[in-house]
């Protein structure tokens, strides 16, 4: 098996890395940063973010492990303490495969035939460089409503407990097959209408953003933020592409969620 170790770039985080490629390497594994059957992840959601977009172009290939060495993560779910334990797991149990949808994003230009492709672990936001985001909302073809405010968010599953659950989204277990649009502070009275609430579309519905008053977007695929003019449209919906989790014991998801947000410290 081939493994490579990415790090958060702090000292904790770069020790463990460390460490972990040293033991790995015990068990005769081969570690190889650039077409890795594993990729593990020290530091945080953040960190696994990283990962995921670095080996984005094999993601069918590539399996992802997370260590925590903040906060507890929906991604990062080992902690340091479980070093060894996860490393004799990766060298000698086989591992059960999760693989949760993600989002495709695709942005068209007014030139004509030219596009940008982009996937999404986390979510995609759309907002004007300057002003309010004046756009149009169609859902499988059909216009839905016109949108004025600071922005739209379309998550994933995965991704509906970060940004999404901020501008209070729904929580959806990631293993659900579905992308979510919420609003960024809406302007509703009596000429504008919004439906105000998050929009949860299944995997064979397809929603499409077109600029009103302006062409010129700042739009966000997870932690990278990306200037777009000349905008035509912006396409989102299910990618056919999933990230794959190695998982080496259960994830309880909605235990999970109460820790990050319900329970007492």
């Amino acid at each position: 098996m081939k493994f490579a170790v990415t790090s958060k770039g702090d000292n904790v985080s770069n020790s463990l890395m460390q460490k972990i490629k040293t033991y790995l390497q015990d068990f005769s594994l081969e570690y190889d940063e650039d077409k890795p059957d594993i990729c593990i992840s020290v530091g945080g959601d953040g960190t696994l973010l990283y990962a995921f977009h670095r080996y984005r172009n094999r993601l069918d290939r590539t399996a992802f492990v997370g260590v925590h060495t903040g906060h507890l993560g929906f991604y990062a779910d080992w902690i340091p303490e479980e070093i060894e334990k996860l490393v004799i797991a990766i060298a000698k149990t086989p591992y059960q495969v999760i693989e949760y949808p993600l989002l495709e994003v695709i942005v068209r230009y007014k030139d004509g035939g030219k596009e940008s492709r982009y996937l999404a672990l986390n979510e995609c936001t759309v907002k004007r460089a300057e002003g309010t985001l004046v756009v149009d909302l169609e859902i499988k073809g059909d216009i839905f409503e016109t949108f004025r405010g600071d922005g739209l968010c379309i998550s994933t599953p995965s991704g509906s407990t970060a940004y999404n659950k901020a501008l209070n989204g729904a929580i959806l277990h990631p293993s659900i097959e579905a992308i979510q649009i919420t609003e960024m502070a809406s302007i509703n009275n009596r000429v504008f209408r919004t439906v105000g609430s998050p929009l949860i579309l299944p995997s064979h519905h397809t929603c499409m953003i077109k600029p009103v008053n302006a062409d010129d977007f700042s739009i966000t695929i997870d932690h990278l933020n990306i200037f777009h003019s000349d905008v035509k449209s912006i396409q989102c919906r299910v990618a056919h592409e999933k990230v794959r989790f190695a998982r080496f014991r259960p994830f309880p998801f909605w235990q999970r969620v109460r820790e990050s947000f319900v329970a007492d410290e």
